[in-house]
């Protein structure tokens, strides 16, 4: 008797989140800081195999800005780099006011992470009430932006569906299980195993693993079928006491995916596979 051939997964989509909001210029020569340096992070890493980028934003002294003028530089460097999917993060900073964090959507770019419910970060809160859910969401809808939901606990799903049921989201969506968070839901393989089982059907899925979890929850990842986040925001160190590019992390998953058999999709294909529009 052969057994049943489960079905090709899609081509693993690699997202790069290369600044995030915690990391300081003291911890990593290898922030990008200016929107020139997010240029060269896109180019760099899309020669590696990224297909989508998480964009932060910081001033020239290293310090967290919403600051549309200072988006728009970094989209226009990031564009001017190549064909990666753009994906500015509406979570901003802690103590960032909704308006703010809702600014550069004017931009429009392709997509944006919507992070699904409030939750301790580290000895602070990262607040996002529905109240904050429904305006996020409005203004991605005003300006034609794809969320990300982005999922730092499990009750974070319910509020997904809840937003569903209320006529502010639509099914499928694309799912970011962010895992290991202090404070939140913590990086192992089976919180991965029982949050993908309770994805709505059509749901795509990828995993950012904080710290050194980045790494096996992205193998994890490669082998359900699902895809991927790496990047200097959720993990400085290539190994033990040795800090990591952006590019080397995304090189060393494209090299996991290769050893599984995975293919790693394009930016195009990663369009596809998110049903995004081609961009124009």
């Amino acid at each position: 008797m052969h057994a049943r051939r489960r079905p090709a997964a899609d081509p693993l989509i690699v997202t790069v989140a290369p600044v995030g909001a915690e990391l300081t210029p003291g911890q990593t020569p290898h922030l990008a800081v200016t929107p020139a340096q997010l240029g060269d992070v896109a180019a760099k890493t899309r020669a590696a195999g990224a297909a989508l980028i998480h964009v932060h934003c910081r001033n020239d002294d290293g310090t967290n800005t919403h600051d549309v003028a200072r988006f728009r530089a970094a989209y226009e460097a990031i564009r001017a780099a190549g064909d990666l999917i753009v994906q500015f993060s509406t979570g901003g900073a802690i103590g960032m006011t909704p308006l703010e964090r809702a600014a550069p959507l004017a931009l429009r770019p392709e997509m944006a992470t919507l992070t699904c419910g409030s939750v301790n970060f580290g000895d602070d809160v990262f607040e996002n009430s529905f109240p904050i859910m429904r305006g996020l969401l409005a203004e991605m809808q005003r300006f034609g932006v794809m969320p990300e939901l982005e999922i730092f606990d499990r009750g974070h799903l319910s509020n997904v569906l809840l937003l569903v049921q209320q006529g502010h989201l639509t099914l499928p969506q694309h799912v970011d299980f962010v895992l290991g968070v202090p404070g939140a839901l913590d990086a192992s393989i089976e919180n991965l195993v029982e949050c993908v089982r309770a994805l709505p059907a059509g749901c795509t899925w990828s995993v950012a693993g904080i710290g050194r979890m980045q790494l096996p929850l992205a193998v994890t990842a490669i082998a359900m079928g699902g895809h991927v986040r790496v990047g200097l925001e959720d993990n400085i160190y290539y190994s033990k006491g040795r800090l990591a590019t952006n590019e080397e992390l995304v090189a060393r998953v494209v090299r996991v995916a290769s050893e599984l058999g995975r293919p790693v999709a394009t930016p195009g294909e990663a369009r596809r596979i998110l049903r995004l529009a081609a961009a124009g």
